[in-house]
């Protein structure tokens, strides 16, 4: 995770915004006099607005953060308005689950006011937030939203590539064909079970299960993903735990160090979520702790309710992708590889345009959206390469295709590395290396086998000829510059 390419090191500086962003939030809370439940739904109303805003622009980006309180805002007033009504709260809670998915399909605007909506009414359970508290809770994200939109649009403008969504543009569908409709209805009937068995559990904390089960359906989109998503989060949400026994219960709640750690949770969450969740996890659990330690409310026994839950979560989302409206993992493993090479071609041309000479060719963008891209492809392939699959050939087949489409990646970065380079010139042999990359990505994408190169896409994806390889091996771009 720490060795994972941070290209232009945009992880590590949107993850520093991100501290700033939040801790900026909190601070402006306080100093306004807020009470400490508004002061901490503030905080997490900042970091929401950071994580889940990802359009493409800078533009659209604003925009989407200025709609955040549309969104949460009359989920905030419901969500206190019927703490003590558990029927209502309820049902309202489950409304909110299934319209917080179904927007998904409207790409990442309705992504994060989805997600937004979603974590308002959730917020308000875990602070056990009550009807008189609303004119300060909207204070407090009013504030959180200025503080985060100045930091994120004016003090330090970070330009990241807009993440991949879960399924990519390729599947579309319609009615119950498309992939965010049965997400949608899949994560509903689990979030009900869950609400239900976790309260069984706790009267007061059973939010958790119905937490996990939403978190587990965020950014997957088959059910081979969303159930290794799930082994992910009880395996982060165990370390977590763990962690809170060593780090926050010995705090006590103390304000000063607790809320340093909380400053390096939120640097981990985002530092670590494009790579590993369960490393991410690791980082959400410990700061739950750490809040509830503030709350003063911490001690063994909850943090283990907590496990509890979250198993609880996971188990639903599992069955719920098993048995309800199941979505395959093989169309959407093939879409995103497909991408991820159309985007090695991309930065290829681009550097071949750079070194020909051409200012305004950059790779750079490309180089940025192809590490994102095998993200979204590993997180595709994740079942089939799991230690728990059964099945054998086709994980020897899947790992094949990540160490192939990594080749690629390590290729185009020194590929880039040289365009970056001013005094690199063109150099005939290189031109060459990058034809045959181009042309090898359109012998591999060709839609039909029959078409040309459709033996190779095959090889690609592991079906015959193993010995064919993705990128030819003359590219050696690495031995020098403009060298071959």
């Amino acid at each position: 995770m720490f060795v994972a390419p941070d290209p232009g090191l945009l992880r590590l500086r949107t993850s520093l915004r991100a501290v700033i962003g939040v801790g900026l939030a909190v601070l402006l809370a306080e100093w306004a006099g807020l009470s400490l439940t508004a002061s901490i739904t503030g905080g997490l109303a900042a970091l929401l607005a950071l994580f889940t805003v990802t359009d493409p622009t800078v533009r659209a980006q604003a925009t989407t953060t200025l709609l955040l309180p549309a969104a949460g805002f009359p989920v905030l007033a419901l969500a206190t308005t019927l703490h003590g009504v558990t029927l209502l709260r309820d049902a309202a809670f489950l409304l909110v689950v299934l319209g917080g998915v179904y927007a998904r399909r409207w790409g990442p605007r309705g992504h994060a006011l989805g997600i937004f909506a979603f974590m308002n009414f959730f917020i308000t359970q875990f602070l056990h937030a009550v009807p008189g508290q609303l004119p300060e809770l909207y204070a407090a994200v009013g504030i959180a939203l200025a503080a985060t939109g100045a930091v994120r649009f004016v003090l330090w403008p970070v330009e990241r590539r807009t993440p991949p969504p879960a399924v990519p543009p390729a599947l579309p569908g319609t009615g119950l064909a498309r992939v965010t409709t049965r997400q949608a209805i899949q994560a509903t009937a689990a979030c009900a079970v869950a609400l239900s068995v976790g309260q069984i559990l706790s009267e007061d904390r059973w939010y958790w299960a119905v937490g996990t089960t939403w978190w587990i359906f965020v950014n997957t989109a088959s059910r081979g993903e969303t159930l290794v998503r799930g082994f992910r989060r009880v395996l982060g949400t165990v370390i977590g735990i763990a962690a809170g026994m060593l780090i926050a219960i010995p705090l006590h709640g103390a304000p000063v160090p607790t809320a340093l750690l909380v400053a390096l949770c939120v640097f981990g969450i985002f530092y670590t979520a494009p790579v590993s969740y369960s490393w991410m996890m690791l980082a959400v659990t410990v700061m739950a702790g750490l809040l509830y330690g503030l709350l003063g409310v911490l001690d063994p026994a909850l943090l283990v309710l907590r496990l509890e839950e979250t198993a609880v979560g996971a188990v639903c989302a599992a069955l719920s992708v098993v048995l309800i409206l199941p979505v395959t993992t093989h169309a959407t493993n093939d879409a995103w590889i497909q991408r991820a090479l159309h985007c090695v071609r991309a930065a290829t041309s681009a550097s071949l345009r750079r070194l020909s000479g051409e200012p305004g060719a950059d790779p750079t963008p490309h180089a940025a959206e192809l590490e994102l891209l095998l993200g979204r492809v590993r997180l595709s392939l994740a079942p089939l390469v799991h230690p728990l699959s059964p099945y054998r050939a086709r994980k020897a087949r899947a790992r094949r295709v990540i160490a192939l489409l990594d080749a690629c990646a390590a290729e185009v970065r020194g590929l880039v590395s040289v365009a970056a380079d001013p005094s690199a010139g063109h150099d005939a042999r290189l031109a060459a290396a990058c034809w045959r990359v181009e042309a090898a990505v359109e012998a591999l994408t060709s839609s039909e086998a029959e078409r040309p190169g459709g033996a190779e896409r095959a090889c690609l994806l592991g079906r015959s000829r193993p010995h064919c390889r993705v990128l030819p091996p003359g590219l050696g771009v690495r031995r020098g510059r403009g060298g071959s």
